[in-house]
């Protein structure tokens, strides 16, 4: 069979099974505070413009998008990662608890919460400004994570990791993680949204989610083309030996391997692209949801398809509601769903 016929009752009545399902989510979360005012002189100090804010907006960012994608689609999300101490802690809580997520966060004295500064005029970003600290998360603190990552898996499908690069995920971390999960009686599927230059920790996934240069970067292989990334696929399951591998192509939608060798094309449904920031977040928080749902991995792409086609279309780091998604499958365009040959 060398294409996938969409039935449509089917995706929208599958919908609804997503809600109450749970996802558990360890990653690096952050903030992603937004300083939007006008810019209308240069500074007598510096040859610089003078942003005078009348909007100052917080939102979560990180693995807590992901999170907040998953309790938008009507999922349970289970969020675990580390943070500082101090204000700006409390800023991140403060964040979360506005989206309807309880985190489970290891309080980290002397090192910073995660917060990325954004400063745009005009609808223009000017400057961003990054308060974090990047190293490695271990000692004490790792095995705290862990130990709440442990309590979890007791009931859990679907695990995602959600790499920023921020200190979280290591060697180690990804060793235990793995052992943790192989010995639970749940055995749950890990999927992994990845940073570069981590991309040798992830062996033995369930799945990992790279954008087409992350694949290219993480396979050392061009990415240019259809042959290409077929290539960079078959090097990354070579080195990582995961069991699955999704590709995102942009404005062409996504490639789902099921193996090396079948390999299953989902164009876009988009219809406007605006912003792309949080895309990422979006794929990997619908596929893990659906998952978690006991839908099967190639509808939960396409859903996860039609959740990205939503959240391009807005500005920022949106998401995508229940009915949004239904709205989507019920008017667009069915996407044609074929074998890559």
């Amino acid at each position: 069979m060398n294409g996938y016929t969409i039935d449509k009752e089917r995706l929208l009545a599958s919908v609804a099974g997503l809600a109450g399902n749970e996802v558990l989510i360890v990653g690096d979360v952050m903030v992603d505070e937004y300083l939007m005012g006008d810019a209308e002189r240069i500074s007598p100090e510096a040859p610089v413009p003078v942003v005078h804010v009348t909007e100052d907006r917080h939102l979560v960012g990180g693995a807590g998008n992901v999170a907040r994608n998953v309790r938008t689609l009507g999922g349970v999300p289970r969020l675990i990662s580390v943070c500082g101490t101090g204000t700006r802690a409390a800023l991140l809580r403060r964040v979360l608890d506005n989206e309807g997520i309880e985190p489970q966060l290891v309080e980290i004295p002397g090192r910073p919460t995660t917060i990325k500064t954004r400063v745009i005029a005009r609808q223009q970003q000017m400057l961003r400004i990054d308060r974090e600290d990047a190293s490695p998360v271990g000692g004490v603190h790792l095995d705290r994570l862990l130990a709440l990552v442990q309590d979890a898996l007791a009931d859990t499908r679907v695990v995602v990791v959600s790499d920023y690069g921020k200190g979280i995920v290591t060697a180690s971390f990804m060793e235990r993680l793995s052992a943790m999960c192989a010995a639970s009686s749940t055995r749950p599927l890990t999927l992994v949204d990845p940073k570069t230059p981590n991309f040798h920790l992830y062996k033995g996934v369930h799945m990992l989610t790279p954008n087409t240069k992350e694949t290219s970067e993480g396979a050392g292989l061009p990415a240019g083309n259809r042959e290409q990334i077929r290539a960079a696929a078959a090097a990354i399951f070579r080195k990582l030996d995961c069991e699955h591998l999704l590709t995102t192509l942009g404005p062409q939608g996504m490639a789902l391997f099921m193996t090396p060798d079948d390999a299953w094309h989902v164009p876009t449904v988009a219809q406007k692209v605006y912003d792309v920031t949080g895309a990422g977040d979006t794929v990997i928080a619908t596929v893990g949801l659906c998952l978690a749902s006991g839908l099967p991995l190639l509808e939960s792409c396409i859903l996860a398809n039609y959740a990205a086609g939503i959240v391009v279309g807005q500005v920022g780091a949106a998401t995508a509601s229940p009915d949004e998604l239904r709205h989507a499958i019920a008017t667009l365009d069915v996407p044609q769903v074929n074998r890559w040959q």
